[in-house]
């Protein structure tokens, strides 16, 4: 009956061992209804996005250069890995809220890059959201149309 308990105790241990853990700083991005959780590795290179090369999940050019931005504005973009968990709303909203969560992500990797970033408007969250759509209403404003006959 011990050596029962002493395997049991073994089996325990091994699983509670603490496993190697990797240092990142992580933020979340928000436009309209797009959510993006960033994470900045220092110690991995590249970029991914929902599990993707960003060249496949974004296809403009200019969503491409968006989300990048932040790191080429700080020069970092060989010191740091990405990795990006992005959901809801359309492509663009997405490439905006992963720019404002990689910025505030670099906020919380150095302190310094808070008043550049601010300055060029990557801290700031633009929080134009779709109006809901009002009961007696065609849309959330557009009302019936009046009829004489």
């Amino acid at each position: 009956m011990t050596e029962k308990i002493s395997k049991t105790k073994i089996a325990k241990e091994e699983k509670t061992a603490p496993a190697k853990k990797e240092h990142y700083f992580e933020a979340v991005g928000r436009r309209k209804t797009a959510i993006a959780r960033v994470r900045l590795y220092t110690r991995k290179n590249g970029f991914i996005v929902n599990e993707k090369d960003p060249a496949k999940y974004f296809p403009l050019l200019s969503q491409r250069k968006e989300i990048i931005a932040p790191i080429e504005k700080m020069k970092i973009g060989d010191k740091l890995g990405v990795i990006v968990r992005v959901k809801g709303g359309g492509l663009s909203a997405q490439a905006e809220a992963v720019r404002l969560g990689i910025a505030r992500a670099l906020v919380k990797f150095n302190q310094d890059f808070k008043k550049r970033l601010r300055r060029v408007g990557y801290l700031t969250r633009d929080s134009r959201m779709v109006e809901r759509k009002k009961y007696g209403r065609h849309k959330a404003r557009r009302g019936h149309q009046w009829r004489k006959r």
